[in-house]
């Protein structure tokens, strides 16, 4: 009789736990889902029919986080989304073709609001030759054909990059710089009339950019942040 009691005891303690883990899983599937949906509506990650936005609150078991309105792991990944120069210059769009954070000690700080702050935030944004040379194809107009690739020499927060092909009937063999501050990217090309653009990427407030670098597919930008204010942005056009 003891033995069954303790077969039904480890047999109903499997159950119970397997129950929770289902449960676990599919309230963090939905907390990834309206999360996306906030960052969506907030950031403007996901404008475009090809975009693709994913947010995943890391660790287990999800439900004693979020009763304890603590979490020690969130990842967020946008891509494909697009932004406009600050002068919503004609042909000026970009798009992102990608970026990722990872927030560190997020904490919920207004249920009601939405309202939340991660103690650390890094990540990267990384943007495509091909985006890059569809840009300052455009911006040059007159029938311009531009072509971006990789240059030596990045430092800091300025990626160089090697401008060729035509701009308004002038060649063009020149090394351009691209300049990555605050939330704001800046690309300057020599000797192209109307080629230089600046973009604003709508970032938490609180994180900005910290590196710029030229690698063999494209520029990759590094970002941090440090107390980031997740339920609000003072991101303004």
């Amino acid at each position: 009789m003891k033995r069954r009691w303790v077969k039904v005891l480890a047999i109903t303690v499997v159950v119970l736990a397997l129950l929770f883990t289902v449960a676990d899983r599919v309230c963090v599937h939905y907390a990834n889902d309206e999360a996306a949906q906030l960052v969506k509506e907030k950031y403007g990650y996901g404008n475009t029919t090809d975009g693709h936005l994913d947010v995943s609150i890391e660790g287990f078991p999800f439900l004693t986080q979020a009763f304890a309105e603590d979490f020690s792991h969130v990842k967020l990944t946008a891509r494909q989304f697009l932004i406009d120069t600050t002068a919503n210059a004609p042909g000026g769009y970009l798009h992102i073709e990608q970026l990722r954070l990872d927030l560190r000690g997020v904490t919920v700080t207004s249920l009601t609001a939405r309202r939340a702050e991660a103690n650390l935030a890094t990540g990267t944004l990384t943007l495509s030759y091909e985006e890059l040379s569809g840009v300052v194809t455009r911006l040059a107009g007159n029938g311009a054909s531009v072509r971006v690739s990789q240059a030596p020499g990045s430092a800091g927060q300025a990626a160089h990059v090697k401008v060729t092909g035509t701009a308004g009937g002038t060649a063009l063999n020149s090394t351009g710089t691209l300049l990555a501050q605050g939330t704001e990217l800046s690309l300057n090309i020599p000797g192209a009339e109307r080629a230089s653009a600046v973009w604003r990427v709508r970032l938490p407030e609180g994180v900005g950019f910290t590196a710029a670098r030229a690698t063999a597919d494209g520029v990759e930008i590094g970002m941090v942040g440090h107390q980031v204010n997740l339920g609000s942005s003072r991101f303004t056009r």
